[in-house]
């Protein structure tokens, strides 16, 4: 992920396929001006790994990428330190269309985000 909003946000992906990605990123560095993790912060982690899935997809449909057209989240805790992981499992894989859940946790396991993400998948 070089030279993307990501990488400038220190997310790690650590797992990838159209099946399941998971990444993680830090709290700090990433927090509003009250040192809680930024909402906006979840929603580029949500963004990141749906759409990565999303192009993994749309590869094996014969497609050349994916474009993230509707993201929406609801945050369920603050965090104020140490790192959330995100998961992505999709919802529905299609030909044209892919939408994932995205649940972003704290490092005790507990739900801090819950997002969904329908892309639209592109040719060349």
């Amino acid at each position: 992920m070089a030279g993307t909003l990501g990488e400038r946000m220190g997310i790690q992906l650590l797992e990838a396929s159209p099946q399941r990605i998971v990444a993680t990123m830090p709290v700090g560095g990433n927090t509003q001006p009250f040192g809680l993790l930024h909402g906006g912060a979840s929603c580029v982690l949500a963004e990141t790994l749906g759409s990565i899935g999303a192009t993994l997809h749309a590869h094996e449909v014969g497609m050349a990428y994916a474009v993230g057209v509707d993201i929406n989240a609801t945050h369920h805790k603050a965090v104020r330190s140490g790192v959330v992981t995100g998961v992505a499992t999709p919802l529905r894989l299609g030909r044209n269309v892919a939408s994932y859940e995205i649940v972003i946790s704290d490092e005790a396991g507990e739900r801090i985000c819950t997002a969904r993400l329908t892309c639209l998948l592109r040719e060349a």
